[in-house]
């Protein structure tokens, strides 16, 4: 079978290319679940007060591309997705394991650069729900369990404020240790709906992606 690897290049106006073919991204109801991402997003972990580790990971970018606001301070590593219909997909993905980075998130995101979306990852399984506390761009989420089978999937609305008790929560069906987050209505591009399968690969940590465009 094929494997077909995709780096999206480019602002945050910039089209996905598809890597899969699939059906729009179908979004999952989730039902609440017993602990809270507590920032935008964060893991269980950590509180809604960032450290200064925490926010060297978001900073403004001004380059020939655009002005946009990227992740920095971040290694990338290859996802591999295998669609309902069994296509392969591989994809640069920023990635955030620790919990300085997955507190911060895609918070004040508006340009992804390289990568497609972001992968948060955990070493054991965990049911914390995310919120979008100041993280300006719509984003779509799924979640995989250890198994790399997919647990749940949903649009996430920005949510602007200094109080994060007013933001929507969005959690998964099931515990799980990887979420995947893109711009909204991407998701599918790159073959992520409901059936399909998503692991890191092993080895594939980079500062940047190691996937030709």
């Amino acid at each position: 079978m094929t494997v077909r690897r995709l780096a999206a290049l480019g602002v945050v106006s910039s089209l996905f290319v598809a890597c899969a073919s699939s059906g729009p991204d179908g979004a999952v109801s989730t039902s609440p679940v017993s602990s809270e991402v507590s920032t935008s997003p964060v893991s269980s972990e950590v509180s809604t007060s960032l450290d200064a580790e925490a926010k060297d990971v978001v900073t403004r970018s001004s380059d020939a591309e655009g002005d946009g606001v990227r992740p920095q301070g971040l290694s990338t590593v290859t996802a591999r997705i295998t669609s309902v219909d069994g296509e392969i997909c591989e994809v640069c993905m920023w990635l955030a394991d620790s919990p300085a980075e997955r507190a911060t998130g895609l918070m004040g995101v508006t340009d992804l650069g390289g990568p497609v979306g972001m992968a948060f990852s955990w070493s054991e399984p965990t049911d914390g729900r995310f919120f979008m506390l100041n993280t300006p761009t719509p984003l779509s989420i799924a979640w995989f369990a250890d198994s790399g089978e997919h647990v749940g999937q949903t649009d996430m609305t920005p949510c602007l404020t200094d109080d994060s008790e007013t933001c929507d929560r969005y959690g998964a069906d099931a515990a799980y240790t990887l979420a995947i987050e893109m711009f909204e209505g991407q998701l599918g591009k790159v073959g992520i709906t409901p059936g399909a399968r998503v692991e890191l690969l092993a080895g594939t940590e980079s500062p940047t992606c190691s996937i030709a465009g």
